[in-house]
């Protein structure tokens, strides 16, 4: 893995833009999930039409001096359909909810998807030859008379021009009531889980028609129902532990190796809520919307509505970092209440070195936090700056009084734009933020 710099001294510029301009989106358009593969070659993106698309590093920006990071499309397939649910006349929208890869094991590229109900196991793969001159059939595929067949050929493999197929391995399906919110592959690369609002269930990648539920919170009455699970993830390293985050701001630790079923936690972190602080909005502004681990595995992040915390995996009893994320929206919860906002659940990720945190906001803004010198940046997502290499400003947002020329006002924050997904690369200073129907790369200006 490189070594990265402090990543508050970083100068971030814009690489590349994906996507639709918004006048000619639709909703179907719209990124409902972004993740690099392993090595950064490949970044796939899920949208709310079902659609995957499967990005593939430039070769020559990712060879060249001072070195791009640049993505080309490689592979786009339909992995979810619109489904109706006959029993509970409800449907199902196609929407990917969460892409994973898996390491790679052979020339093909293995990735599971997910929406409210079914996750599929894709198999990506290149054929850029073909077989010719078969005896049972034409070229063409329509299979020929026996009766005509009066000697035998050899079938020759030829060239052809590449091509890149999707095709689906596994579908797991029929294991989930509520919606699935998190897919995770554990490191043995064998089992991963899924879960929804109120269990986790743990699968076999070769086995579709059964799967162990290990977390159940469900109380036998629905009326003392009081959280609900939002996230879930196993250890990057130890293939027993795994996290889930709950909508009450909790974080449990589960180690599997203890019992068959975990709802008894091994580790639960939480931090006190500051009773200065309470407010009406407290218990929804608490609820963690994402939960990842570090890449060493000693460290997680949380994301609530208005900051991440880092934990460290050893001390339950309070974060040992915490970054504001737009502070200045707590003046304006009221009005986010009304317009359903709050709700809204953004996600955040590491740098592939655990020395930064990035995360979304509103108004197409997304936030990098340097953990090493305690600095952070605020930086904008738009096409007014889609030419490469450009420089991105640092963004401020006032609160009140003058205003300065480079600042905006919280007033003036569009909360129809908003980054919600982001990833980075696991070894490069490169970065891919989801806006609405647009997927922006950036990268440091080395």
């Amino acid at each position: 893995m490189c070594e990265m710099a402090g990543n508050g001294d970083i100068q971030w510029c814009f690489s590349q833009v994906k996507g639709t301009l918004e006048d000619d989106a639709t909703e179907a358009d719209i990124i409902s999930c972004v993740e690099f593969n392993h090595d950064g070659d490949l970044l796939a993106t899920g949208d709310k039409g079902g659609r995957v698309v499967i990005f593939q590093r430039d070769p020559i920006s990712k060879n060249s001096i001072p070195r791009r990071g640049e993505y080309n499309v490689y592979s786009t397939f339909q992995s979810h359909e619109p489904e109706f649910d006959y029993l509970k006349s409800l449907e199902i929208e196609e929407k990917i909810n969460k892409i994973r890869w898996l390491k790679r094991k052979n020339p093909a590229h293995f990735l599971l998807s997910t929406n409210d109900k079914t996750i599929k196991l894709w198999k990506v793969s290149e054929r850029d030859k073909r077989v010719e001159g078969y005896n049972t059939k034409e070229d063409n595929g329509t299979i020929r008379d026996p009766a005509c067949i009066t000697s035998l050929r050899v079938p020759t493999i030829r060239p052809m021009e590449l091509m890149v197929e999707a095709s689906p391995r596994r579908i797991f399906a029929n294991a989930h009531t509520y919606h699935i919110n998190s897919i995770s592959v554990n490191s043995d690369q064998e089992t991963y889980l899924s879960a929804d609002d109120l269990r986790i269930n743990l699968w076999n990648l070769e086995v579709t028609d059964q799967s162990y539920n290990i977390v159940d919170i469900k109380p036998t009455n629905m009326e003392e129902l009081t959280e609900v699970i939002t996230a879930a993830e196993f250890h990057p390293a130890e293939c027993n532990i795994l996290v889930y985050s709950s909508s009450k701001g909790t974080i449990r630790l589960c180690d599997m190796r203890s019992a068959a079923l975990c709802d008894q936690h091994s580790k639960l972190f939480e931090e006190p809520e500051d009773p200065t602080n309470r407010s009406f909005f407290s218990e929804i502004i608490s609820s963690i919307s994402d939960v990842k681990l570090s890449n060493s595995g000693r460290y997680m992040i949380s994301r609530d509505y208005l900051s991440v915390k880092v934990w460290d995996l050893q001390m339950e009893t309070k974060p040992v970092e915490c970054y504001p994320v737009h502070e200045y929206l707590r003046s304006k919860l009221c009005s986010l209440y009304e317009n359903d906002c709050i709700f809204d659940k953004f996600e955040c990720c590491w740098s592939g070195n655990d020395s930064a945190i990035m995360t979304g906001s509103y108004n197409n803004f997304f936030r990098v936090f340097d953990r090493t010198t305690k600095r952070d940046l605020t930086l904008e997502a738009a096409r007014d700056i889609a030419r490469p290499r450009t420089l991105l400003k640092p963004r401020k947002v006032c609160t009140g009084g003058k205003r300065k020329k480079d600042e905006i006002s919280v007033d003036c924050l569009d909360f129809n734009k908003k980054i919600l997904h982001t990833a980075w690369h696991p070894s490069e200073n490169v970065v891919a933020v989801a806006a609405t129907n647009n997927l922006f790369l950036f990268q440091d200006k080395l």
